[in-house]
């Protein structure tokens, strides 16, 4: 029988996933916040356009150099975003980090295909780690560091029983990540409502001034900046997704909290081996659907770092 091991601490996991998790949060920040921008340049744009002709300086419209000014700022970011791809490092990156992390977890607490019996485990943990290393693109940063990629939170808590292995996984890595994708399910969807009632709201405002307009109580054509507002505001939740964020969370939240309930009743090595895979792959499941579904909305390329089945 092995020997009951107090944990304590944090997970903590091999250096590539810290590496892979700045990484994606960096790639994550510069698209999102390219691509708001690129939307707000727009919707300037159409505005100075549409109010071209109010203020001359000579012959010149100050407001149409300005609206070329915004196109060009638009036109740029988009250039940039087509070349440098900042999506394709967030989406990447993270399923790297997210790779590593299952690998560690299934290795920590005796999970397939790193059960207590394989003689081979930390061998063929290392093999894993440095595949998904050779796979990782060359411009990811990772620290200097001669750790082995066996933490010592990660050989502790293999050393424990399997009572204290099952403790700590259904509640330190099962509810946890269901706890955060039943938070992240409603965050999600309380977002695509109030989008969803802003634009409501964008186009009321635009078919009231549109009529205004058209009995003549207004020059200025403000419906073309309310139509490209819309078309701003409906290409930021596309790319957010929330709505669809919501519903695939919440799925994966039911899922696990299944999962919890069915790993609580396991009291047999080789059949904890195979709950831990099981359960792994359901996490690993949504993850996979998130890429699919960002890599889709965006035109990036799908790519696969996850090699462990």
């Amino acid at each position: 029988m092995r020997a009951l091991v107090s944990v304590e601490g944090s997970p903590t996991f091999p250096p590539l996933y810290g590496a892979a998790d700045a990484a994606s949060g960096t790639g994550r920040r510069r698209f999102r916040n390219a691509t708001g921008l690129r939307l707000l340049a727009a919707v300037l744009a159409a505005a100075a356009s549409t109010v071209s002709g109010l203020v001359l300086r000579g012959r010149v419209e100050v407001f149409g150099v300005v609206a070329a000014i915004f196109f060009l700022v638009a036109l740029g970011l988009e250039v940039w975003l087509l070349a440098d791809r900042p999506e394709q490092s967030w989406y990447d990156r993270r399923a790297l980090a997210e790779s590593v992390k299952t690998l560690s977890w299934r290795y920590a607490v005796g999970g397939l295909p790193f059960s207590l019996a394989e003689d081979r485990a930390n061998a063929r943990l290392r093999d894993e780690i440095d595949a998904l290393l050779d796979d990782a693109d060359d411009d990811l940063t990772l620290p200097p560091t001669s750790v082995d990629v066996v933490t010592s939170w990660m050989a502790e808590l293999r050393a424990g029983d399997l009572g204290t292995r099952r403790e700590r996984y259904i509640k330190e890595r099962v509810l946890d990540q269901q706890g955060w994708y039943a938070t992240k399910s409603k965050y999600n969807s309380r977002r695509a409502r109030a989008w969803k009632v802003a634009l409501v709201w964008i186009e009321i405002g635009g078919a009231a001034l549109a009529l205004v307009k058209a009995f003549g109580f207004l020059e200025i054509d403000i419906a073309s900046i309310t139509s490209a507002a819309i078309g701003a505001g409906a290409a930021w939740l596309g790319a957010e997704q929330h709505e669809l964020l919501g519903r695939s969370y919440a799925g994966a939240s039911r899922e696990l909290a299944i999962v919890a309930s069915r790993l609580s009743d396991v009291d047999d090595e080789d059949a904890w081996a195979r709950e831990v895979a099981s359960a792994e792959a359901a996490v690993s499941r949504e993850h996979v659907m998130w890429r699919a579904a960002r890599a889709a909305s965006t035109g990036s390329r799908l790519k696969t770092h996850h090699r462990t089945r």
